[in-house]
């Protein structure tokens, strides 16, 4: 399972903040997604919903 952030993201930094394990602020002041391990889905899935600008995708 992963997380992606599309060009959308502000760089809020809101599914850093909630999800430190998936997500992270870049260089370039957006966040980034990766790989989602099984103990960190219900934080990924809290930092998508929670995403101001609905950015953040969860893919299988």
């Amino acid at each position: 399972m992963r997380a992606t952030v599309n060009d959308t993201c502000i760089g809020c930094g809101l599914c850093a903040g909630t999800c430190p394990v998936v997500f992270s602020m870049g260089d370039d002041g957006l966040a980034h997604g990766g790989e989602i391990p099984d103990n960190q889905r219900a934080e990924a899935e809290t930092a998508r919903d929670g995403c101001p600008v609905s950015a953040i995708s969860i893919e299988d």
